[in-house]
């Protein structure tokens, strides 16, 4: 199991920390680091900070908001930032939720994300091979325009810029059942949210496709990157806190309360009626009180926190299962010298 940094979006400013924690991780052997987005920082620009100031680390976004960019111009956000790390780059899309992609980027929510998404990965396939015009005549993404309020005279296009790999790894952040078992389809790897090594039965039908070999009779190359926090520390229960207050905030704000993806994966993990009680509470405006209501538990199983024998131990159900890229939430650079020594 290969080790990744995760370094999340920023919050009111650049987090100063970031390249240096990326220089630390590369040094400790780390395989890759990552940067996310919602509604202030992008993905890209700290990225291409961070690659210029590294050279062997790969890169990635976990994820690039999908609603944020056309497809061409997120595969050409991803091409360039390839050519510029040396072949560094792995790109990792989310179709978020209705209300960030109606609410910040003024777009409607696809009423079908599985075709929307699948759209998406072929236009950006197609710019990567750059083996012909990119076209496609799709339902949420087609090219040329074809809008009755267009001109008709698009043309289709191949990218300017040769890619420097056809391809380039893409992964996909997915939540719902059916949106990971397209994901193990059509693309390189799978970006999840929660993961816990103790519940495999969650996503195991979604998964059967992993199963499959690729042209060589072996199993197909497919990357399971979940991320967690980690935190090396005496005590649990304070270790644990940062946990909750980030479920508090993505199960109880971040959607609707009619349809929150991130409610409705706590309660397909177990966790039906916590989630409902923190929703509630977060959006009454009691938001101290939401995060105490995140059980311990369900913070605990989905990352590794305590002492180091502690997370050792932990360790071990995390290399049993199918992930192949554990990415470390952790600011802290003694955490990160632990994790690594413990992964060895």
């Amino acid at each position: 199991m290969r080790l990744g940094l995760a370094l999340g979006y920023w919050g009111r400013g650049p987090a100063a920390d970031q390249v240096t924690l990326a220089r630390e991780a590369e040094r400790l052997g780390y395989d890759s680091v990552w940067t996310a987005e919602s509604w202030g920082s992008d993905a890209f620009t700290p990225l291409t900070w961070i690659a210029a100031r590294t050279s062997r680390i790969k890169l990635g976004t976990a994820v690039a908001q999908m609603a944020a960019r056309s497809p061409t111009a997120t595969a050409m956000h991803a091409l360039t930032l390839d050519h510029l790390s040396g072949g560094r780059m792995m790109l990792g899309l989310g179709l978020s939720g209705p209300q960030v992609v109606e609410g910040w980027y003024g777009r409607p929510f696809p009423a079908s994300p599985l075709t929307a998404t699948r759209e998406y990965v072929d236009v950006v396939r197609q710019v990567l091979r750059r083996a012909a015009p990119v076209t496609l005549d799709g339902r949420f993404h087609s090219l040329p325009y074809r809008g009755a309020d267009g001109t008709g005279l698009g043309k289709p296009l191949k990218p300017i810029t040769h890619p420097l790999r056809a391809g380039l790894p893409v992964l996909l952040g997915a939540e719902g059942p059916r949106n990971v078992a397209q994901t193990v389809r059509i693309a390189d790897g799978w970006l999840p949210l929660y993961w816990s090594p103790t519940r495999p039965e969650v996503y195991e039908a979604s998964l059967a496709g992993l199963r499959e070999t690729g042209g060589d009779g072996g199993p197909r190359p497919f990357l399971v990157a979940p991320m967690a926090r980690v935190k090396v520390c005496d005590d649990v229960a304070e270790g644990l806190l940062p946990v909750k207050a980030m479920l508090g905030f993505y199960i109880g704000g971040m959607g609707h309360a009619a349809r929150n993806f991130h409610a409705a994966l706590m309660a397909r993990m177990g966790y039906e009626e916590e989630a409902h009680r923190i929703q509630r509470l977060f959006l009454e405006g009691r938001r101290e009180e939401a995060v105490l209501a995140v059980p311990d538990a369900f913070a605990d199983e989905i990352s590794l926190v305590g002492p180091r024998p502690r997370i050792a131990e932990r360790l071990e159900l995390w290399r049993k299962g199918p992930v192949t890229d554990l990415l470390a939430l952790s600011p802290d650079p003694h955490t990160l010298r632990v994790l690594a020594e413990l992964n060895g």
